[in-house]
């Protein structure tokens, strides 16, 4: 399969691609009310392993009393079929996890592989980003200069508000309209457009396809940037999309309370650093409760405030981050970490926790659902962007504390771009986690760079290096960087377990190839399913065209699905 043939013919009119899909079999891509599902609940329980889903449904001898400790989530095993070799996309970053969900395709078909990555026909942004991405020119029509891309929160107004700093916002409701189009990354082909999000994915998404076929779509998660999830038609895919910011201050939140029974009327964790969610286990479960709230309200066919009666959606859902922060976080002003206490996963009291939490937000869900009798019509999907890596505490390494991070070495050597730089004072950075991705100035360098990270491989003062990819065993899954603009020219995966920071914040991290970044947890339930085990591989990206299928819409709708033959997940009929 010549996969850039096919992908520079879709990318050429990706927008118009989504609407002549459709087009092309009107009969198969209606929904119709005879359909046994009319609804699909999408769950991101971020960081969740699939061994994560065998321990808490099952329980441990060590923990929780022997007890399972996600009682709601066993429920929904016993009428769902469970895939115990589920695979996220690699890279395993948020942002391309998501992209794989929701489009069916690989990083690169959707040209998605980090939030904050570079792309060789792109201009920097109009204005400097929240997180430093500088601004600089652009010429339109002229040749593009190449730029660092960041779809976090820096493109937002102000990203120290949980709204996003969106003018005449309520307090946590900022959406679209919190996004700045000066901090997007400009397009010169384009009179130096701003790219925003997604236009930004290269694919068309479920929320597109459904919305097109008249359904209803709704969507809530972390950064205003994952509206990006609308790739195809753009934002009129969302007929409701909801995004507290999650690297906003911590506030107070009156009237929430979490499914735990919990209030969160004042500032649970006081102490902890409180410039984002993520820095306390307590903190962390009243932001999510915000987005659980939501759920339960698009189930009960209101807005995600609840202030407005609209309709259940077609396809609705959210993503968890209080297991990736139990699962990551030193919290030092308790003196606590969380993560796991050994390599069979036995979750710390920290963790065992967010699980405890999540857990009741999905019994809540469950509930309401059937309250509202529509459980029999619902299709619950379950699974997680990204694991965490790794498992085992014994093999964390924050490797600067010792060593060096690959793109120091290439920055240092003259072949990185300044926006990726470390040499940059006020840049906001080069992509690297526990994976490195690495844009050249010049391609032709690649060769050149290579030898100086393969002569710098050392565990202790070098990179850690596990494995580099370029040239041809890059190409096996990537397309060529010479043609393709987002493509890096070299990836370098770490030794297990090692981490490109100096933090002493962290137990884990995501991003990478290893295997405790990409197993994660996959469970399609409904009540007329009988229980399943699939021991068979698989991956994220067939839960988009599946969840196409489970609406008797046409997987092939999807332009991932037609290019790269993402199939839909075995053993489950509809």
């Amino acid at each position: 399969m010549n996969l850039l043939r096919r992908l520079c013919a879709v990318v050429s009119a990706s927008l118009a691609l989504a609407s002549i899909a459709l087009a092309k079999e009107p009969a198969k891509n209606q929904l119709s009310s005879s359909s046994k599902i009319q609804h699909v609940l999408l769950i991101s329980i971020d960081g969740m392993h699939a061994v994560d889903f065998l321990n808490c449904a099952n329980g441990m001898v060590t923990t929780n009393g022997g007890q399972p400790f996600c009682p709601a989530i066993a429920a929904l095993g016993a009428t769902g079929v469970n895939y115990l070799s589920a695979s996220t996309s690699k890279p395993s970053d948020s942002f391309p996890g998501l992209t794989a969900i929701v489009t069916g395709g690989s990083p690169a078909f959707t040209g998605v592989y980090y939030d904050v990555a570079y792309s060789r026909n792109y201009d920097a942004p109009a204005k400097t980003t929240g997180n430093g991405l500088a601004a600089g020119p652009c010429t339109p029509n002229a040749a593009p200069t190449g730029t660092t891309t960041e779809y976090e929160e820096g493109i937002d107004i102000n990203q120290h508000k949980l709204n996003g700093g969106a003018p005449g916002a309520s307090l946590t409701d900022g959406g679209l309209n919190s996004i700045d189009p000066k901090r997007l990354v400009r397009d010169p082909s384009r009179g130096c457009a701003p790219v925003y999000p997604w236009e930004f994915v290269r694919a068309n998404s479920i929320f597109s396809v459904i919305h097109s076929a008249g359904g209803y779509a709704a969507w809530s998660d972390k950064h205003p940037a994952y509206a990006s999830v609308a790739s195809g038609l753009g934002p009129s895919a969302l007929d409701d999309f909801y995004s507290p910011e999650i690297n906003s201050n911590v506030i107070a939140l009156p009237g929430v309370t979490t499914p735990t029974g919990i209030s969160c009327e004042k500032i649970r964790d006081k102490n902890a650093d409180l410039t984002a969610w993520t820095n306390s286990f307590e903190n962390i479960q009243c932001y999510d409760t915000l987005k659980v709230n939501a759920v339960l309200n698009w189930i009960d066919g209101k807005n995600h405030l609840g202030t407005t009666t609209t309709k259940v959606p077609t396809v609705f859902g959210m993503n968890f981050q209080a297991v990736s922060v139990g699962q990551k976080l030193i919290e030092k002003s308790i003196g606590v970490g969380g993560g796991y206490l050994d390599a069979q996963a036995t979750p710390s009291a920290a963790l065992l926790d967010e699980f405890k939490f999540v857990d009741a937000s999905i019994a809540a869900f469950v509930s309401e659902l059937q309250k509202q009798g529509i459980s029999d019509s619902t299709l619950i999907v379950i699974t997680a962007k990204h694991g965490q890596s790794p498992i085992d505490p014994n093999r964390y390494v924050s490797q600067l504390k010792s060593g060096t991070s690959p793109v120091t070495l290439l920055s240092n050597a003259g072949y990185i771009p300044w926006s990726e730089s470390t040499n940059n004072p006020t840049g906001i950075g080069p992509t690297e986690d526990d994976v490195s991705l690495i844009w050249l100035s010049d391609t032709a360098d690649t060769e050149s760079a290579v030898s100086i990270l393969e002569q710098n491989g050392s565990a202790t003062t070098g990179i850690g290096l596990g494995q580099i990819y370029h040239g041809s065993s890059l190409e096996l899954n990537f397309n060529n960087p010479t043609n393709d603009p987002r493509t890096p020219d070299i990836i370098v995966t770490p030794n297990v377990g090692v981490t490109y920071t100096g933090s002493s914040k962290k137990l884990e991290e995501h991003g990478g190839f290893a295997h405790d970044d990409t197993s994660v947890d996959l469970l399609l339930s409904n009540p007329s399913f009988k229980p399943k085990t699939v021991q068979a591989a698989v991956g994220t990206a067939q839960v988009a065209p599946t969840i196409l299928k489970a609406l008797g819409l046409s997987p092939n709708a999807l332009e991932a699905v037609q290019v790269e033959g993402t199939p839909v997940l075995p053993a489950v009929s509809f």
